[in-house]
């Protein structure tokens, strides 16, 4: 509802420059006596009152005689205090709106010496006036005072209650950045969380189809030894030892003769040593006399 209200009163900020501009045309509109009348009149109030004030004691020929010493003076100031006027209610709009600093200078000031220019071209057509150069740049200085004051308001009334919203506004989003890091933790435990339960199930899962498989193939390994010892029992010893292969065969025989073999080496003798006869021992069978050899008759022919 607030930000509704806002959203329609922001626009009637501009209503105090619109009427300003307003006045600074009425005043182009008239002619130059008219003008000339209303400056002169002016002039001769403010001489009027400064001798009434001061008490200065100056007769009515010396009052008419000043007042058209500061006529064009006060013209010109006149002019001054108008765009004066003028940026402060260009400025402030523009301030409500958020423009702030260097922008805003830059945009009131375009506005009110365009404006100025404007109205100088208008008095072109008016009886008794005509543009001025020398009123356009007087216009402009009294535009640029206008918004150094704006500026000078702002940042001594609105830049406190603006520091005050920025600070609460920062601290706005610090809370909002530290809630959202709270959630952002939250849920990086909770993916974790998940994560790990999902590595949990999934090693279940394969433990358990590990498992299963390696029933499945004890169980094959079961059944077909089974079946090849009810095989074997059927058939014949020799076909039995026939299926075997040909190494298998022979593997008990193999480990017989070894043992056999060692065995037989750890039972057998030890061997005489075979001794060569000394040279004495030679001759005395040398010398012995040999036995003769008898041969009976009826071994003859």
């Amino acid at each position: 509802m607030k930000k509704l209200i806002l959203f329609f009163l922001k626009p009637l900020s501009f209503l105090p420059a619109i009427c300003m501009m307003y006045i600074i045309y009425s005043f182009s509109a008239q002619t130059g006596e008219a003008s000339g009348s209303l400056s002169y009149t002016v002039s001769y109030k403010i001489v009027e009152i400064g001798n009434d004030t001061f008490d200065v004691g100056i007769s009515d020929d010396q009052l008419g005689y000043y007042a058209k010493r500061i006529e064009y003076p006060v013209r010109k100031l006149a002019h001054m205090t108008e765009y004066f006027c003028l940026a402060i209610a260009v400025s402030f709009p523009f301030y409500v709106y958020g423009l702030r600093g260097f922008p805003l200078m830059l945009v009131a000031g375009l506005i009110c010496v365009g404006f100025a220019a404007g109205d100088e071209y208008h008095q072109s057509f008016v009886d008794g006036r005509g543009p001025s150069k020398k009123d356009v740049m007087i216009d402009s200085i009294g535009a640029f005072f206008g918004i150094i004051t704006v500026r000078i308001i702002c940042w001594t009334f609105l830049a406190p209650f603006r520091v005050a919203q920025r600070i609460e506004e920062r601290a706005r989003r610090k809370e909002m950045a530290r809630r959202q890091a709270e959630e952002r933790e939250m849920e990086r435990q909770e993916l974790a969380r998940f994560r790990a339960a999902e590595r949990r199930r999934a090693e279940a899962r394969r433990f358990a189809e590990e498992r299963r498989r390696t029933e499945l193939h004890l169980d094959d390994d079961h059944r077909r030894s089974g079946a090849q010892r009810s095989k074997d029992n059927r058939r014949p010893r020799g076909d039995r030892e026939a299926s075997f292969p040909k190494s298998e065969r022979e593997k008990p025989v193999r480990q017989a003769s070894r043992v056999k073999t060692a065995q037989s080496k750890s039972e057998k003798p030890e061997r005489a040593v075979k001794r060569r006869p000394s040279q004495s021992h030679m001759d005395s069978v040398s010398s012995r006399p040999r036995p003769v050899k008898r041969v009976s008759a009826q071994t003859k022919p």
